[in-house]
């Protein structure tokens, strides 16, 4: 059975009879639960840490809560979802800890034009590493709203809970961060057919 489960996921059954495993201290279930999820949670640290260090330091620590946690994990989503929640308030800690870096002031960003949709290249790594180094750059409340609702896709209700703060709040500051990132590429793509505005159709 143990061998089995490591190797395919159809559905929670599945993930909940590996769990099962897990608590009664069979270290090839573990092991088979970090193989299946670890990757996916480094992604998302990255994202929100910026650090391929910090980055595995919050998966290794989201990993023991997960661990500890297991008895409350009752399958109603997906065990991949829960470890993301997981992960994500591991890195959201991490961050309320960390010294304020070099940012943008939001008040001294020139006003921005809008920009199309339909904008060519979008997916390029070239591109997507623009995008990245300017997210960067923006002040790190804004940046974690950002990461949080356009890049993990976390409704404004779930990132206000995440955050501690309001859900007017986390509109506002997505709003801000927004106008910040394009004004921040504008003259990165100042040259090019169409500026990308992937977070300036978002609402």
């Amino acid at each position: 059975m143990t061998a089995t489960l490591c190797h395919r996921w159809p559905d929670a059954v599945d993930e909940l009879q590996l769990i099962e495993q897990i608590q009664a201290g069979d270290e090839s279930a573990r092991e088979a639960l970090v193989r299946q999820h670890a990757g996916r949670m480094l992604a998302v640290a990255r994202r929100l840490l910026r650090s391929e260090e910090d980055g595995a330091d919050a998966v290794q620590d989201a990993l023991l809560s997960a661990f500890r946690a297991l008895g409350s994990f009752a399958g109603q989503s997906r065990l991949g979802t829960w470890l993301h929640r997981i992960v994500v308030n591991t890195c959201l800690m991490k961050l309320r800890l960390q010294s304020r870096r070099r940012e943008v002031r939001m008040d001294l960003l020139p006003t921005f034009r809008s920009w199309g949709e339909d904008a060519p290249g979008l997916v390029r790594s070239e591109t997507r590493a623009r995008v990245r180094a300017c997210i960067d750059r923006l002040p790190e409340a804004y940046r974690t709203v950002l990461l949080l609702r356009d890049i993990e896709e976390l409704d404004t209700e779930e990132t206000a809970r995440r955050m501690g703060i309001a859900a007017g709040a986390v509109k506002t500051r997505l709003y801000r961060a927004r106008q910040a990132l394009r004004t921040l590429l504008e003259p990165l793509f100042a040259d090019d057919e169409a500026a990308p505005a992937s977070f300036a159709a978002k609402s």
